[in-house]
């Protein structure tokens, strides 16, 4: 791991402050990204056993990809490898975001709980973005 990374702390408006940090563990996004995981994983165990190994499968899989790619991301040598990461987590966020349209459609998820989901998706995505367009172009 090379350096500092930046970090990207957003606040309710989603204005931006950048400040160093020395692990992914710091980064907004990254503990965002974790908690959403969790949550996933939580709405996922009442879904019809029959999806475990489909659905619920891969709806899985995709959240626990995008703190996981920011994680090693930031672990690696240089700061195109971290964009390039964010770029696989924002990839992610939008496979989740689909299986869980698909869940919702089928009548797994709730428009309530759904949207939930949706806002969050929203925030982290913004999140990654930021973080992407703050760091360093040249490294």
């Amino acid at each position: 791991m090379i350096g500092d990374w930046w970090l990207v702390a957003s606040n309710m408006n989603l204005n931006s402050i950048v400040m160093k940090v020395k692990s992914y563990r710091e980064l907004r996004v990254w503990q965002q990204s974790v908690d959403f995981c969790v949550k996933v994983y939580k709405v996922t165990s009442i879904f019809p056993k029959e999806e475990l190994y489909g659905l619920t499968s891969q709806i899985r899989r995709a959240s626990v990809s995008i703190p996981s790619n920011i994680a090693e991301g930031q672990a690696r040598n240089t700061t195109g490898e971290f964009s390039q990461f964010l770029g696989i987590s924002k990839g992610s966020l939008a496979e989740v975001d689909t299986h869980l349209e698909i869940a919702k459609r089928l009548g797994f998820l709730s428009s309530e709980s759904f949207q939930l989901f949706e806002n969050e998706i929203e925030t982290i995505g913004k999140m990654l973005n930021a973080l992407q367009n703050a760091l360093p172009k040249k490294q």
